[in-house]
């Protein structure tokens, strides 16, 4: 096992710059996802710590060892890709057998590995196929499995789950998280994802357009964002926002306008503003309130699409003085239905504020 740390790690590709000087510690024994957009960095920052990328500044750290200039096969980690690369004439077994044998290891010792990893990831019974006998479910055990025969101190995972079905992926969620407390080995899994990132991580790191934007616990992301960027990146569906103005400010409240002219109230802290300031109004799906009945602070709006799915219902309703929609998840018992006239609360204690540098307001509940 190992620790990592990235200090000031840039990337560049000619004259393109992808990751813009890199800050991080993981520790020794943690699974951390890197989760963000396409095209933001998240693999690229990956393929820096197998050594695939050559780093252009900075320094990379591994068990406190510099390895910048330390080929791959040297830096003790072990990485499963999205395509599982498996050599096709080849059986399970000499597929994850394979890298050890290059290694020179007796043949006692790799069969005692191989049996091991198969015993982890239960496909003994796979040993003696090739894998256009394998579902796709079973093909990425095997490239996990060839993997952890090498007893890597770091395990890197480039978006594994991608290639498998709805069901699938949520069965190999659950296998990694428990590969994870069998192995208590460090563990790097890169998605764009969140439900993945939510799921699977110690940690998460929400890089976008090759910074890190926030780094911290599941919940702490969800609850507790650092901009808007973090606050609609996680969560299923994502967060609404609504362009509004600062009424009025105190200590723990704060009175927005929306455009439509609806004053909504936030426990939040806007106090350093002036009264006017632009700002956005975010609040998520579960939270945001809809009903048939008129009131004070209601905004009035029409439900586009109603989506019936059992327990729940997602409403897609028109936006107060905007062309976007607004998502609200609702218990089944609700009836309003597609051009239904809806009415929109909004609880202050689950609002956000963010200011004109997107950055959030700090909340009072």
């Amino acid at each position: 096992m190992a620790n990592l740390q990235f200090k000031a790690l840039r990337k560049s590709f000619g004259d393109v710059e992808i990751l813009h000087g890199i800050d991080l510690e993981i520790q020794d024994g943690e699974f951390v996802v890197f989760v963000g957009p396409s095209g933001c960095g998240k693999s690229t920052l990956l393929r820096c710590i197998a050594g695939l990328e050559e780093i252009s500044e900075g320094e990379l750290f591994i068990g406190g060892q510099q390895v910048n200039e330390v080929p791959p096969s040297k830096r003790g980690i072990a990485m499963v890709f999205q395509s599982y690369a498996l050599y096709p004439h080849m059986t399970v077994a000499e597929n994850m057998a394979f890298g050890l044998k290059l290694a020179g290891h007796s043949k006692t010792e790799i069969a005692a590995a191989v049996q091991r990893a198969a015993q982890i990831l239960q496909i003994e019974s796979l040993l003696d196929r090739r894998p256009k006998a394998l579902s796709g479910g079973q093909r990425q055990r095997v490239a996990i499995g060839r993997a952890i025969v090498r007893k890597p101190g770091v395990f890197l995972f480039d978006e594994p789950l991608s290639n498998l079905d709805a069901g699938l992926r949520v069965q190999m969620r659950v296998e990694l998280a428990r590969l994870h407390a069998d192995l208590r080995t460090t563990m790097i899994y890169v998605t764009h994802d969140q439900v993945e990132a939510m799921t699977l991580a110690n940690r998460i790191v929400v890089i976008n357009q090759g910074r890190i934007e926030q780094v911290g616990a599941p919940l702490e992301l969800y609850h507790r964002p650092a901009n808007r960027f973090v606050a609609g990146f996680m969560g299923s569906p994502k967060m609404n926002f609504l362009p509004c103005t600062l009424v009025s400010a105190t200590e723990r409240l704060a009175t927005v306008r929306l455009k439509d002219g609806t004053p909504v109230t936030v426990s939040a802290d806007a106090r350093g503003l002036g009264d006017g300031a632009a700002l956005t109004l975010g609040i998520r799906p579960e939270h945001l309130l809809a009903g048939s009945e008129a009131g004070e602070g209601r905004a009035r709006t029409a439900v586009r699409v109603a989506e019936h799915l059992g327990d729940t219902v997602f409403l897609y309703v028109e936006s107060p003085g905007s062309p976007e929609s607004l998502t609200v998840k609702a218990l089944p018992e609700n009836r309003l239905g597609m051009g239904d006239p809806a009415h929109l609360s909004f609880p202050p204690e689950h609002g956000y504020l963010f200011g004109p540098d997107d950055r959030t307001l700090p909340r009072t509940s």
